[in-house]
């Protein structure tokens, strides 16, 4: 059937894995600002800045539309500089039973997972969607480089 899946993607670097965390965990509200073409907006609904139990959002650009979506952080793992996030809401799940991601950095690498289900097998592999995870994460590399 091949209706699950789990893509990994991992990046080196230069600024470092843990600087890439760093980013995602205590300063999320600044990714709209260091990656302006692919995010719109990011907004906090429930708890605080990445934390367990808090619910986001997110637009941004994905092949030339905005696309919505909401995310519940399940848990962040601030040893193994890791984050893990679940869509609740938005457009990925008009194509996906679920679309789950983590966010981890480690040593000189920044590593997304992506964890899925398609509703059918006509329903294509999330690799534009990756393409946006990796075009943000170059955009952070970017910042936290020149700093």
């Amino acid at each position: 059937m091949g209706l699950k899946g789990k893509l990994i993607a991992s990046m080196e670097m230069k600024c470092g894995g843990d600087s890439f965390f760093d980013t995602f965990h205590t300063s999320t509200h600044y990714v709209p600002n260091l990656s302006p073409t692919n995010v719109v907006h990011f907004e906090i609904h429930e708890g605080e800045i990445i934390k367990p139990g808090s619910i986001v959002s997110w637009r941004y650009n994905e092949a030339g539309q905005e696309m919505y979506m909401k995310q519940l952080i399940e848990s962040v793992d601030t040893h193994k500089k890791s984050i893990k996030w679940k869509a609740i809401e938005g457009d990925l799940l008009k194509l996906y039973n679920y679309f789950n991601f983590t966010t981890s950095g480690e040593g000189q690498w920044a590593t997304w997972t992506v964890e899925y289900e398609k509703k059918t097998e006509d329903t294509p592999e999330p690799l534009v969607h990756l393409g946006v995870i990796l075009a943000i994460t170059k955009d952070i590399e970017g910042h936290l480089v020149k700093k």
